[in-house]
């Protein structure tokens, strides 16, 4: 690939989607040591997924005012970071409820940010390949972290983990804040 800016791209949005599979199918395992109750896996992502659909709401009116989306990309970022920087200490239920707020917040940001900035920097007639290079690179990064995240889960625990992932997407964070704006 001979694209910069979408080489840039996919290698923090890569690191970002490696830090969020992490947790992956153990966000149900995790549930469990905050509540027993298996409604409450299902309470607690529905809230992400409704509380993310309200903020598109406002990103779609307001996102495309934002000249630079490299700062909702990175707002994104940052607040699934602190979200995920925070998980390790819930106790609970109605505290993960108020954090997968904000886990909303952050997707709503950071989703159509990393979309939009995609389509602008896409070839002319090389479209098809280049959205497949980012989801083999996406599914190859998500596959790798489910893996390595069982794995630290089982040897180390979810602090560690969660912890891992809040490292980890602050790296793209500063990796995309470092960037020239000419280049994104």
């Amino acid at each position: 690939m001979n694209n910069k800016a979408l080489k840039i791209l996919f290698i923090f949005n890569g690191i970002f989607v490696f830090a969020g599979s992490l947790l992956g199918p153990l966000y149900a395992v995790f549930i469990g040591t905050i509540d027993k109750d298996v409604f409450s896996v299902s309470l607690s992502w529905s809230v992400f997924l409704v509380s993310t659909t309200i903020f598109m709401l406002f990103v779609r009116k307001y996102g495309d005012l934002v000249k630079e989306k490299e700062y909702l990309l990175m707002a994104g970022y940052l607040f699934r970071a602190l979200v995920w920087f925070t998980f390790p200490y819930i106790t609970t239920l109605r505290v993960l409820i108020l954090l997968q707020v904000f886990l909303g917040l952050g997707e709503a940001l950071g989703t159509p940010a990393h979309d939009a900035i995609f389509a602008e920097h896409l070839d002319k007639d090389r479209h098809i390949e280049e959205y497949a290079d980012w989801k083999l690179i996406a599914n190859l990064c998500g596959a790798g972290a489910v893996l390595l995240g069982g794995l630290i889960v089982k040897y180390v625990g979810f602090s560690v983990l969660l912890n891992s992932m809040g490292v980890l997407a602050t790296i793209s964070f500063f990796g995309v804040l470092f960037q020239s704006r000419k280049l994104l």
